[in-house]
């Protein structure tokens, strides 16, 4: 078996002029029909027998869409043919091989999964186009040459010194290095000045030494165990991002490549959500996606396909991304190569939003180079997704200590003996040369290369101070939110709102509700020019009837999808206000509302939960990202997450948003965890996360259903107007401090159920202090709170959570540090129990109130 480096046959390499079409004066009718069903029979199944696999190893099957069965005539018979391309009376046979040659190269073009007929005939000419133009001139395939020498003398460098470091070798995919240059340079062709890319470890390490110019001998001394500079690295370097900027011949390109845990696939939203940011904030600037992906994670992560889905919906749009795909046709350690079945590709998901596929055989660079232009060319045009499959193999194992041999013999011992795509495309070139002599140089290269300091991608925040609060500015926020534009015809519902906030700020007595504070605090933050964005399911209006932020007409004459956003129409300098229903999925929004925070710290970013339980589903997020993403690798994030939690009777998965987790996730000040009890505490936990200079993630567990209804958290709008948010609220019912010897301490709404048995009690031994702000936990302001109590004996940490669940293991040694010496500390929480709270509202009644008088000692 010959493995030389070669292109294609060429039967003609004019440019291109005319589609491989027969003329209309075909021989016979039924023959001339025959001829077109042929040729699109390669526009679509061509790919089936296209020589995509470098090593050979994957027999191609019988497509018989593509015998040349004309009834009648003979493959020797000539057809009219009014083509540039072919002679005018060619054979059946020649425009055979002319369709092999555009259909069954080193490309194969996919386009089965495109349902409309225009992208795929202008794919296919400009596929034709391509193949059919004449090769790239000398200086520009020896340009490629140097990044394939580049790549594979980085490998065989850290091999060199780190036998058995992981690394996560490209070998056997180098020519992803040229693919991904050539997008550059084509981003710089037409005007693109971002890109935000993502990708998985394989290659990472050569991605950053070779595109983003990284410091090798840096890159060398993290995979060094023994070295000063990998002890002070908080993440390992194959998880490295950075920034950079491209010079090409038509201008700078920015190039962002987004930090990733091994949660493989978790970037992907991460990115689309930081590549949606810099478009929102430079609608003037043209921003490319690009996400690199594992063959097997592509096709087996169910993240992947809840953002391919997301990315096409209004307030996730991208405009398109190129998918690179680094095929290397064994996954993990399992063989799995390349299935030619049409059905049974790891691209076949992108079936789902229309994508076209470009397979292309990784040991055929100027092909590799040729499948990124096009990519580059058709997301420009259509403003969509399409996929590269860069095929290759994988020389090593999975981590360079394993033996790949134990589980694929036969391939590895092909791969053993295969020659790489440098030394193939070095013999192509007829370079004089030697091979030797070009390693030798790139090798001395990487060693003395001169590299200038990386910037960093991200801006910090900036304070923005905003206006003060008054009575007449709330009530003028008022008029603007409650302004009913001509011609729209409200439902009863917030007809009745409309009424009940204006009445709401007729003087500083009047109390406001939890749905009328959040308004205002947007509104105050929109007047200010600062931008909002909040997403999640059904947040518009709220899963309990709690926002009203999206007013739908209800007039059977209007547009079905006409709708008033009163936070877009506080004021002519306002700023933005987005408000975006998701799909049915938490972890592709949540990954991707976290990028959009690490790309636009000056915007409240927020994400609401339907029930707080289901950010379950989002795990990844939580613990690789929000929480650790700032310590591991700088990046800054104010995202808010708004988890409705509290137990009401209504079962496990409507009831915790399991505090504990994230309080177990709490260190070093990484985030804030909060409860708030009070409509006021809600105004200003969102305005001040809005206006701080120092962003943090906010992880908040708000109200539901009973507390949002609860009169007596609606605070008074004086509150609103010269508060601010109190990480700990006293007990303003204790007409004697002296006659306290207990002290309750709660959090949420279990301070209302608490507060009305002791008052309807009678009770004035008993105190009870809201902790609103569980981390950073305000131990000071408790020690000052407990040391106003001189004759107090017992403290009381009281929860309606299990006590697994909630905040008890987490409170208790910061509640010890905070009391005062003569003080004993108790607990009263549900038992720990596996499943949650009751579903039968009669039982949590009854532990509710058992509960409530443990607390208050009372049996």
């Amino acid at each position: 078996m010959s493995h030389a480096y070669s292109e294609p046959i060429t039967l003609s390499r004019q440019p291109f002029s005319a589609p491989l079409e027969p003329a209309a004066h075909a021989p016979t009718t039924a023959g001339s029909l025959r001829i077109k069903h042929f040729i699109e029979a390669y526009r679509l199944h061509g790919h089936r027998q296209a020589q995509l696999d470098p090593l050979r190893l994957t027999p191609l099957p019988e497509v018989p869409q593509l015998q040349p069965q004309f009834h009648g005539l003979e493959p020797t018979q000539q057809i009219a043919a009014d083509n540039a391309l072919l002679p005018p009376s060619a054979t059946v046979h020649e425009l055979e091989r002319q369709l092999r040659h555009v259909y069954c190269g080193a490309i194969g073009l996919d386009v089965t999964g495109i349902r409309d007929e225009a992208p795929r005939a202008w794919l296919c000419a400009r596929l034709k186009s391509a193949q059919l133009a004449p090769l790239p001139g000398s200086d520009q395939r020896h340009k490629v040459l140097q990044r394939l020498l580049a790549a594979e003398t980085w490998e065989r460098h850290v091999a060199a010194r780190f036998e058995h470091a992981k690394r996560f070798s490209l070998e056997g995919c180098e020519s992803l290095i040229p693919l991904i240059e050539a997008i550059v340079e084509q981003a710089g062709q037409h005007g693109v000045r971002q890109i935000f890319a993502g990708m998985p470890h394989r290659g990472r390490l050569n991605m950053l030494v070779n595109v983003m110019g990284f410091d090798p001998a840096q890159i060398v001394d993290c995979l060094d165990q023994q070295s000063q500079f990998s002890a002070l690295q908080r993440d390992l370097p194959y998880h490295f991002g950075g920034a950079v900027v491209k010079e090409t011949p038509d201008g700078d390109v920015a190039l962002v490549l987004a930090h990733n845990p091994s949660h493989l696939q978790s970037v992907h939203p991460v990115v689309s959500g930081m590549a949606r940011a810099y478009q929102d904030e430079h609608p003037d600037i043209r921003c490319l996606p690009l996400v690199m992906h594992g063959d097997a994670a592509f096709a087996g992560q169910g993240i992947v396909m809840e953002t391919l889905n997301l990315t096409r919906k209004e307030g996730y749009a991208l405009g398109g991304t190129i998918h690179v795909i680094v095929n290397n046709q064994i996954g993990f350690t399992t063989p799995n190569r390349m299935d030619v079945e049409a059905n049974a590709y790891c691209t076949d998901i992108a079936r789902m939003i229309d994508a076209p596929v470009i397979r292309v055989n990784a040991d055929h660079p100027d092909a590799v180079v040729r499948a990124a232009k096009i990519a580059f060319e058709y997301r420009m045009k259509y403003g969509a997704d399409v996929v590269i499959d860069l095929i290759g193999y994988r020389r090593l194992g999975h981590s360079e200590h394993d033996v790949p041999a134990i589980t694929q013999p036969f391939q590895q011992a092909t791969i053993a003996s295969h020659p790489t795509v440098t030394e193939m495309y070095h013999a192509a070139l007829a370079d004089e040369t030697p091979l030797a002599e070009l390693r030798a140089q790139a090798l001395k290269h990487l060693q003395t290369r001169a590299v200038t300091p990386t910037p960093t991608p991200h801006r910090a925040a900036t304070a923005r101070p905003g206006r003060p609060l008054s009575l007449a500015r709330l009530q003028s926020l008022t008029a603007a939110l409650t302004r009913t534009p001509a011609g729209l015809q409200v439902h009863d519902f917030v007809r009745g709102l409309i009424a009940k906030w204006q009445a709401a700020v007729a003087d500083e007595r009047q109390t406001i509700d939890w749905c009328f504070a959040e308004n205002l605090a947007y509104a105050s933050l929109l007047d200010d020019g600062g931008s909002v964005r909040i997403s999640g399911m059904d947040v518009g209006r709220g899963t309990f009837m709690h926002r009203h932020a999206v007013w739908h007409s209800q007039t059977d004459t209007a547009d079905p999808g006409e709708r008033y956003v009163p936070l877009q129409n506080i004021g002519a300098h306002q700023g933005d206000f987005e408000v975006v229903n998701s799909p049915l999925t938490e972890e592709a929004v949540l990954g991707f509302e976290y990028g959009y925070s690490v790309q636009s710290t000056t915007r409240l970013t927020i994400w609401e939960a339907q029930f707080g339980d289901f950010v379950n589903g989002a795990q990844v997020f939580i613990d690789q990202y929000i929480a650790a993403g700032h310590d591991k690798w700088g990046y800054p994030s104010a995202l808010t997450l708004l988890l409705p939690h509290g137990h009401e009777g209504f079962g496990p998965e409507h009831s915790s948003a399991y505090l504990g987790r994230f309080l177990q996730l709490c260190a070093d000040g990484n985030m804030k965890v909060v409860m708030p009890s009070t409509s006021s505490q809600w105004f200003h936990m969102l305005r001040e996360q809005a206006l701080s200079d120092d962003p943090k993630p906010l992880v908040v567990m708000s109200p539901k259903g009973q507390l949002h209804g609860n009169p007596r958290s609606h605070a008074a709008l004086d509150e609103l107007i010269g508060g601010s948010f109190a990480p700990l609220l006293r007990d303003a019912g204790i007409a004697s401090a002296d006659a306290v010897s207990r002290v309750v301490l709660c959090s949420g709404k279990f301070f209302y159920d608490l507060q009305a048995a002791r008052d309807a009690s009678g009770d004035r031994r008993t105190a009870l202090i809201r902790i609103e702000q569980l981390y950073p936990f305000p131990t000071r302001e408790l020690a000052d709170a407990l040391a106003g109590f001189p004759n107090v004996a017992e403290v009381v940490w009281a929860q309606e959570e299990e006590k697994n669940h909630g905040a008890w293991h987490f409170v208790r040694d910061e509640i010890d540090e905070a009391m005062p010496a003569r003080c004993r500390l108790g607990n009263v929480c549900r038992k720990a129990t596996a499943s949650g709270a009751h579903s039968s509202m009669q039982a949590h009644l009854q532990e509710q109130q058992r509960l409530v008088a443990q607390a208050l000692a009372r049996t």
